[in-house]
């Protein structure tokens, strides 16, 4: 008997291919926590009484799989952020928007890596789109912080310089030494 592979790579799941009203109340009751046979009688019921084919437990298990292991790492990748953040503290804000970024590529590349890896799923254009999107604006603010901060360590170190170079000629230094101050403490010819 020869067996035949069955197609499906580049095809979505029963699950995904749902009305979107039935969908959004599978994830609710999934996101509650109900049990995944309620969730299969009460779908199909739905799905019968328009018409649609029901979906499989097999299925459903694998949608719901998936779901918790997103969500699982979803939780994991807060409670990092929320170490970084609270390691951070004060420090610069562009520390935070670079590690931000490497986050995001580091799940982007994952999530690409599982969809081509899972016969079942199907690249949504549309989600590399906005994630390409969502990298190139954190990108983007990474780089407007690190400006701003550039900005305001100059205008400090300028600040800084008019204060030296009044103490320093009120207590009788010459320009001489106080153009030496400025350029090697505060980095200003």
């Amino acid at each position: 008997m020869v067996m035949t592979e069955r197609r499906t790579r580049g095809r979505q799941s029963k699950i995904m291919q749902l009305p979107d009203h039935i969908k959004a109340q599978l994830d609710a009751m999934l996101r509650e926590g109900y049990p995944q046979t309620a969730i299969l009688a009460h779908i199909n019921v739905r799905l019968e009484n328009e018409g649609v084919e029901p979906v499989s437990y097999s299925s459903l298990n694998r949608y719901s799989t998936n779901m918790e292991s997103i969500g699982r790492e979803i939780r994991e990748m807060r409670e990092v952020a929320d170490v970084w953040v609270a390691q951070l503290g004060s420090k610069p804000t562009g520390e935070m928007s670079k590690l931000l970024v490497e986050m995001l590529r580091g799940q982007v590349f994952k999530l690409m890596t599982e969809t081509f890896n899972d016969p079942e799923s199907v690249i949504d254009p549309g989600m590399v789109k906005d994630l390409a999107l969502g990298i190139q604006r954190l990108e983007n603010a990474a780089l407007s912080s690190h400006k701003r901060e550039k900005e305001i360590r100059k205008a400090f170190a300028e600040e800084a310089a008019k204060e030296v170079e009044a103490a320093a000629v009120s207590q009788g230094l010459t320009q001489e030494g106080v153009k030496a101050i400025k350029e090697q403490i505060l980095g200003i010819a």
